[in-house]
């Protein structure tokens, strides 16, 4: 079951549109969203979160809508959400944040309480449980992130650049969890590195538009002919947005 988009329109303004007619299926699986900065990533994942509503269109996941007030707390419990910026709640302790983003998602507290812990211990924070989140550092605080996003096993997580602030391990550690999901993953990045190993499929977005949607073999058929195995994923996306510069999330 796609989370999609049918005939979206989105701006910050009416002059500045970001998306229009926007239309696309994000299939069953692990998408990588890729493209330059200010192609419009952010937003398209805000939308699918229903933390942006669009100005026209519908954003659909199963018979759920983000448009339909009826649907909208339905719609997002079944979604978990990870913007770049994690907020901390103030005084709050790794294991009560996460426990408190799993209430805020309809579990109840026992349960939310729970499986906080186990949240905590599959991004390898479990022994910091107890230390309000506000004194983490950057890399930990985003792995805070992924593990609200984790707690209450939504059907669908949206993922705008998990990994920024991880070291390599921390990255690594991230792509086994990730590797073991059998949710439906979104996921903007700038790290195309394990892209063939991590996703089934990619979607590349420039100024708004799709450039390219489907999966990791076609994308990667589209870097030039001689390209070296570990540059495949950089060279195509060099094709596809033809931009010049370090792939952007």
């Amino acid at each position: 079951m796609p989370i999609g988009f049918q005939s979206v329109d989105f701006g910050y303004s009416r002059r500045v549109p970001v998306v229009q007619r926007f239309t696309i299926d994000f299939p069953r699986g692990r998408t990588v969203f890729l493209g330059p900065n200010g192609a419009g990533k952010s937003t398209v994942l805000s939308l699918a979160a229903s933390v942006l509503r669009p100005d026209s269109g519908t954003i659909v996941y199963g018979r759920k809508t983000t448009t339909r007030r009826g649907d909208l707390t339905a719609f997002r419990r079944r979604i978990a959400w990870l913007p770049q910026q994690i907020e901390s709640v103030p005084r709050l302790t790794a294991r009560e944040q996460v426990a408190y983003v799993g209430w805020l998602k309809g579990m109840n507290r026992r349960d939310a309480w729970d499986r906080s812990l186990g949240a905590l211990e599959r991004v390898e924070l479990a022994d910091l449980a107890g230390q309000q989140v506000r004194r983490m550092s950057g890399g930990q605080q985003r792995r805070i992130g992924v593990a609200q996003s984790l707690v209450h096993e939504a059907e669908v997580l949206l993922l705008d650049e998990p990994t920024a602030g991880m070291d390599p391990r921390q990255r690594r550690v991230f792509h086994e969890i990730l590797s073991g999901l059998d949710q439906h993953v979104v996921l903007s990045t700038h790290d195309v590195a394990d892209l063939e190993e991590t996703y089934d499929y990619v979607v590349v977005l420039d100024r708004g538009a799709v450039r390219f949607a489907g999966e990791v073999r076609d994308f990667l058929a589209l870097a030039p002919h001689g390209t070296a195995p570990g540059r495949l994923a950089e060279a195509a996306y060099y094709a596809t947005v033809r931009e010049e510069g370090p792939v952007c999330a």
